[in-house]
Parts: C-alpha cells; structure tokens; sequence
C-alpha cells in the first residue's frame, strides 16, 4: 500500500512526528511512505480547504491508497475531505477509531487533531492510532465478524452514493476560483509526484496541461 502524509499548514511542525509514528506503525509491513509535506520550514500555508483538495487530487489521481491527514482539532479538515470527489475520510483520535474505521469503513483517508489534546506523549496515541489503522490486511473487512457481511455491504453502499453524488475531480476544478487554485498548483511537490505516479491518465493529462 502507498501511504501518503499531507497535514494543514497550521499543524506543520507536526510533520515529522506523523512521519515517524508511521514508520513505526507499518515496520515491516511492506507499505511504502510518501511525505507531502506541509513541512516546517515551508513558507506559504495553505487553508485546511486546500489541503483538503490536494487530499482529493492525490487520491483521484491513483498515486496512492491511502492519506494521513489532519488539522488542529481534526474535525475541519474531515469534512472538508469529505467535500470533495473520492475521498472518505475518518476522523481518528483514539487507537480504537482507528482500528474501527479500517475495518468497518474502508475509506481511503483520516484526520487526525494535532493541536486538541495533543500534549505530553501526543506521539504515542498517534503511533498507537495508526498501528490499529493498519493492524490487517485489506482494509474493510467487517467488524464484529457476525455483522462483517452487512457491515461492508453499508461500505459499499456508501461510496457508490459519494461517486454518484458528487463531481468528477476535473469538472469541479473547472468551476473553482483560480485565487484557491493558484498556490496548489504552483506546489511542484505535490504535482510533479502526481503526475509521476497517478494511474488516471486523464487526470494527470488535465494537470499537466492546467493554467490558472
């Protein structure tokens, strides 16, 4: 699985604690890491609804399977991913949220909060979260296992209605205002990684091609 990282702006001092906490959840699981930032030494910040965005695009693009996400309290940026074409996303503060939205929910993003609560030892809950995300392979697999079936059929159900509800990715980034646009795609991190790597050709030929 391809793992990516990308947390608000105002949480950015966080990064390589997230980055870290991974590496130690997945230890020889195989996954592969991918750090997008926002970094502490990065001068422009991004809104959580950019971040959010950006989570989109990674993920429309099929770079990668999965997001780690977050923002100062969590909530903001879950719903803000939640906005936007082919990402659910989970909000995650205890290793028990975790564990149970990797089994019953099969999204493919989590936000977590950065700043609420996250004090003396924030770290170790983090670790612990993620360890609990990734405990088994695939995700989705149904929680109790006498409720398993029902459990992923509602999974599934949901996504068919978020596919079906919302907009393709190239449609709404049509429709948005380039002042939002702008910054996120003068970001040579992000679109050089997505354009390398995503395996929706229609997409990365959008990205390559867009002016705003």
């Amino acid at each position: 699985m391809k793992i990516a990282i990308i947390n608000a702006s105002s949480q950015k001092q966080r990064n390589p604690i997230i980055q870290d906490c991974l590496n130690k959840a997945i230890d020889r699981k195989g996954h592969e890491v991918i750090n997008l930032g926002m970094f502490p030494d990065e001068v422009v910040d991004f809104s959580y609804v950019q971040i959010a965005y950006m989570t989109s695009l990674i993920l429309s693009s099929e770079a990668v399977d999965f997001v780690i996400t977050g923002c100062s309290s969590g909530n903001g940026m879950m719903l803000a991913c939640n906005s936007f074409p082919n990402v659910l996303c989970g909000y995650v503060s205890r290793p028990e949220e975790a564990f149970l939205f990797g089994r019953i929910n099969n999204g493919n993003a989590i936000s977590i909060p950065l700043g609420l609560n996250f004090g003396w030892a924030g770290e170790l809950n983090l670790r612990y979260c993620l360890e609990q995300l990734f405990i088994e392979e695939p995700l989705g697999l149904g929680y109790p296992k006498e409720d398993a079936l029902r459990k992923i059929e509602d999974a599934n159900m949901i996504h068919q209605i978020k596919q079906k509800g919302q907009n393709d990715i190239i449609s709404l980034t049509s429709n948005l205002d380039n002042k939002f646009l702008e910054p996120i795609f003068k970001r040579e991190l992000l679109l050089e990684f997505i354009i390398r790597n995503g395996k929706n050709k229609q997409l990365v030929n959008y990205l390559k091609n867009i002016e705003v």
